[in-house]
């Protein structure tokens, strides 16, 4: 008896899990709503992801990574933290063999799962349409469309960002950290090359971070308070230009502007569990992470790959004991990082006085060789899980 499996999101997280179950003896059901055109052709976003090796080697087997082209994928060999003024810099990745991963923009990383996924003769996508209702039970799964139209199931998946609807209904809690701060993340271009190393620093009122993409182009992202965030964007080009240069000063040379910046209010997102009654989550619904250790998109294609090797060849792809198992997994591999970086965005977002000698010792404790290896070890991910 062929099983259904429902998708709620086409995301990066519900589009890998969409394609990890291509050739899968169940039916697949992604739903989203936006439209086809808009899936196959995402505009860009304004966000460059800095992806694991981990992850390149799973979009590389689900067929995505050949898709995105070979220009767009810029190697990071390096990622520096600072401290306000301080000329101390935390490394991590100076000496390493190789590149710690690639930056490639969002818009294409979901451009390339899309063409992954389409024409997968077990995968169905019902685009423009919204799930109004979702419900499960031990006996199966149904959500009820816009439409008015009604899927039944076997599992049904929430991949519908960190303020999951779909979780909502489904009764799954999840803590919400709101920080009152907004990320703006633009493109500029400079005279100082780059080198591949990404440079990131806590100052007063404010988190500057500059990621390397092509010859004299980086990714700015800048973080403030919502209120002065509200602001800034709204500067004319020149007067965002000057305001760039001065938080830089003169180490990257000569500024301008390639692109306007585009606000991101941020919040991180646990949910209170990953698995339950014929359901999972995947991506943001489960965890939604600050992007200060660039693992938020890497978490969620994990979770997708981690829960398809659990269900994929199941006779029943809703059975308890392999969601359990999942959610499990997911939970020890996620809940570490996810309140070290809690604490590391309370700590390092801290203007007060006392905070700045205990922010400098941090990072003098990182630079320590085997803590130092430690993260880059998890910055690069090299094994599968």
């Amino acid at each position: 008896m062929r099983r259904t499996i429902l998708i709620v999101g086409a995301g990066p997280a519900g589009l890998s899990l969409a394609r990890s179950l291509a050739g899968s003896p169940h039916q697949v059901v992604l739903i989203e709503p936006q439209p086809r055109e808009e899936l196959a052709a995402p505009p860009p976003d304004g966000r460059e992801i800095a992806l694991t090796l981990r992850s390149e080697r799973i979009l590389e087997r689900l067929g995505a990574w050949q898709h995105v082209p070979e220009a767009e994928k810029f190697p990071l060999t390096e990622a520096r933290v600072r401290n306000g003024k301080s000329p101390f810099a935390l490394s991590i990745g100076s000496g390493q063999t190789g590149a710690l991963g690639h930056l490639v923009s969002n818009h294409l990383i979901r451009a390339a799962l899309f063409k992954a996924v389409d024409g997968q003769p077990n995968v169905e996508l019902r685009c423009g349409r919204k799930v109004v209702q979702a419900r499960t039970s031990p006996a199966g799964a149904e959500a009820t469309l816009d439409d008015g139209t009604r899927l039944a199931a076997d599992l049904l998946v929430a991949a519908d960002t960190r303020f999951s609807q779909t979780r909502e209904q489904l009764g799954i809690g999840a803590s919400v950290e709101r920080f009152g701060h907004t990320m703006m993340v633009g493109r500029i271009r400079h005279t100082k090359a780059h080198r591949g190393v990404a440079t990131e620093w806590f100052d007063h009122g404010r988190t500057i971070a500059l990621l390397p993409l092509g010859e004299g182009i980086s990714s700015l992202v800048l973080t403030l308070p919502d209120a002065e965030a509200q602001r800034v964007c709204a500067l004319p080009d020149a007067d965002l230009t000057a305001l760039y240069a001065r938080y830089l000063g003169d180490e990257w040379g000569e500024i301008a502007l390639e692109t306007r910046p585009t606000p991101y209010p941020l919040a991180m997102t646990y949910a209170e569990r990953f698995s339950g009654p014929r359901c999972a989550l995947v991506g943001d619904a489960a965890v939604g992470m600050h992007p200060v250790t660039a693992h938020g998109f890497n978490f969620g294609l994990l979770s997708a790959w981690r829960l398809a090797r659990v269900i994929a060849q199941a006779s029943d792809p809703g059975e308890p004991s392999r969601l359990k198992r999942y959610a499990i997994r997911h939970r020890v591999a996620t809940m570490p990082l996810y309140q070290a970086t809690l604490h590391l965005v309370g700590l390092f977002t801290d203007d007060r006085r006392r905070a700045r000698p205990i922010r400098a010792g941090v990072l003098r404790l990182g630079a320590l060789p085997p803590v130092r290896k430690a993260m880059g070890r998890l910055l690069s991910e090299p094994g599968m899980a």
